[in-house]
């Protein structure tokens, strides 16, 4: 691959990352979030999404496809690159490891989510709440399914941090700081949302 060609791709992948799937993501945390007031919440919530006109072209079109490139062209950035230690702080390095292990740890949660909920609805399965409390029953799954969202959180969160210094947002080392305080704060904030969510279907 030339390097022109792999900057574009790398920058596609970045975008990608965060929009649309970010957004998706975060948007998905919130419509989870809805758990916590109990069934009737929950189930309401995602009736308004299923609502949505020609729901399975806009998920191909703004989820799926996107979430496909970003997912296995990550993993191909996470088996060839390697981390910048001249650049970046012992920190950042750490920061460089760890997106590159959760990216590889999502391909393998999100491939195993989607065949739980996508997958068996359209093979006729009613994806509710109750579909939800059924599979996080098990404390196995549970605890599998927090690690995957610690995973997707940190992941977005850090992958923005990347992405601001990447596309030239944030240059100096004062403004990157500052990024590392925000992508952190919403980090943590995502993480409430999201294990919040999942611990309600128990």
């Amino acid at each position: 691959m030339s390097k022109d060609r792999e900057f574009l791709w790398r920058r596609l992948h970045s975008l990608l990352g965060i929009i649309p799937v970010g957004l998706f993501l975060t948007m998905h945390l919130f419509i989870n979030f809805t758990a916590t007031g109990g069934a009737e919440s929950y189930n309401d919530a995602t009736a308004v999404m299923e609502k949505i006109p020609f729901l399975i072209l806009v998920e191909w079109i703004v989820i799926y496809i996107p979430l496909m490139f970003h997912a296995f062209y990550g993993v191909y950035i996470a088996f060839t690159a390697t981390p910048n230690t001249g650049r970046f702080s012992t920190y950042r390095n750490w920061m460089f490891s760890l997106q590159r292990f959760t990216g590889v740890f999502l391909v393998i949660f999100i491939a195993w989510h989607i065949f739980q909920t996508r997958i068996q609805k359209a093979l006729g399965t009613h994806v509710d709440y109750d579909m939800m409390a059924n599979i996080v029953a098990n404390p196995i799954m549970l605890g599998f399914y927090i690690v995957g969202i610690l995973s997707a959180t940190f992941h977005l969160s850090n992958g923005l941090w990347a992405f601001l210094v990447s596309w030239g947002v944030v240059q100096s080392p004062q403004s990157q700081k500052i990024a590392t305080y925000v992508t952190n704060i919403l980090f943590v904030i995502l993480s409430v949302v999201g294990v919040a969510a999942i611990l309600a279907f128990v």
